[in-house]
């Protein structure tokens, strides 16, 4: 996919301030391109995300009463979706690792398709925590200067830093290294190379801090654990390449960009690691929950196998171990690289997996019993799917122009040189 950098064209401007305006022009004009099954991608995933907008404006007119949390709930889908995508942020970096880190060759010519997954993966948790405040509008409250940041003292404050620097990183890593192949010009490294051994660091703590979060909870046994970072973690370079590759499937079938099969490779051996550890870590707290007893597994139980008759969450939870087990056993093939529908159905089956595991099955049951140990339980109504839904497409709008913008600059079939040719 990545070709040799043209030398850039005598008639092409060089400066900065000559090639800027134009690099943003054909951005935007790549964005509106494309055949007609890109346009009804779009469509469809613009009329979803309207549909989440109108529900979100119903809950905000309304307020949070119309949804099915609770003063015993009161986190449900939307942080459970949060959760979900701060790990889907943080598996980008399994395309940086390689690619930078270890110098490989066909993980460079597609690390771009990770760091915008970060992107947009990001911008998506950051709409699951506005459409979860009752008040959005009282964000101000939490920026530093304005409101009371309880730096370093509150959790809740190293999240919102973490997720934000990763964001304007990977802003800047994508940014600089598409306009320097944009003008024709070999990135410095000065510019970029200390910014992405910084996003690994950074890809790390975003999870971590996460997982921080929930552990502070002391009136939450259910989240009390050690393992709950590390899972979060090997669940999330699950959940990261699995998505990557179902994107590098669809680049490879439905555009004319050349996709390698090292880069899928490297992403599948890393998924049969992680995803083994992320089951023997699962096996390990289902153990120590229900060999060792006590009253602080109720929340297991209830998740598990129910309790004193409220059962809402066994399903989900059982769906997802047994289709986290059939993605494992599908991964493991020896040549699953080479059957296409076997590869995207083992990924499509780890991503749901993981999306249910990191979702129902652990924010939901940390709050039943409640510290007052009633069961009340918690299932999503229609308008918490639909705004949910709307996030979700606004997020794959933004993944999809991405994509849209980045693969022709990327691949040396757009550059300043070829448009101020083709001007002249």
């Amino acid at each position: 996919m990545n070709k040799p950098l043209a030398a850039q064209s005598a008639a092409a401007p060089t400066s900065h301030l000559a090639s800027y305006p134009r690099f943003i022009w054909r951005m935007l004009v790549m964005a509106t391109e494309g055949n007609w099954l890109f346009y009804a991608w779009m469509i469809g995933l613009s009329a979803v995300a309207l549909v989440g907008l109108n529900a979100w404006a119903t809950q905000v007119s309304q307020g949070m009463v119309v949804t099915n949390m609770s003063d015993h709930v009161s986190w449900g889908l939307y942080i459970a979706n949060f959760t979900f995508m701060v790990g889907l942020a943080a598996g980008g970096v399994m395309m940086v690792i390689p690619a930078y880190l270890y110098h490989d060759e066909d993980m460079h010519d597609v690390v771009i398709i990770g760091e915008l997954l970060a992107i947009a993966a990001i911008v998506m948790c950051i709409a699951f925590v506005v459409v979860d405040l009752g008040r959005p509008e009282r964000f101000w409250h939490m920026i530093p200067g304005i409101g009371k940041f309880h730096f370093p003292i509150s959790m809740l404050t190293w999240d919102v830093i973490v997720l934000n620097g990763y964001l304007l990183i990977n802003l800047h890593i994508c940014g600089y290294l598409l306009y320097q192949r944009y003008r024709g010009r070999r990135p410095n490294p000065k510019f970029y190379i200390p910014f992405v051994f910084l996003s690994i660091g950074w890809a790390i703590s975003i999870h971590t801090v996460t997982a921080f979060l929930y552990q502070g909870l002391g009136g939450r046994p259910f989240w009390n654990t050690a393992l709950l970072a590390p899972r979060f973690l090997t669940s999330a370079f699950v959940s990261g390449p699995a998505f990557i590759i179902l994107a590098l499937e669809a680049i490879r079938y439905l555009s004319s960009y050349k996709v390698g099969d090292g880069a899928i490779r490297i992403l599948v051996n890393i998924m049969r690691v992680t995803i083994l550890i992320n089951l023997l870590m699962l096996a390990s707290e289902v153990f120590t929950e229900f060999y060792t007893g006590g009253s602080h597994t109720a929340s297991a139980r209830y998740l598990y196998f129910g309790l004193h008759g409220h059962d809402a969450l066994v399903p989900w939870i059982w769906s997802s171990i047994a289709l986290t087990i059939v993605a494992t056993i599908l991964l493991l093939r020896p040549k699953v690289t080479k059957h296409p529908v076997m590869l995207i159905t083992a990924c499509i089956l780890a991503f749901v997996g993981i999306w249910i595991e990191k979702g129902m099955g652990l924010i939901i049951p940390g709050f039943i019993p409640s510290t007052l140990h009633e069961i009340v339980e918690y299932t999503p109504n229609g308008l918490e799917w639909r705004v949910t839904a709307g996030v979700w497409a606004a997020g794959l709008i933004i993944y999809t122009l991405a994509i849209r913008i980045a693969m022709p600059i990327f691949s040396g079939e757009v550059s300043l040189a070829k448009d101020t040719a083709r001007d002249v």
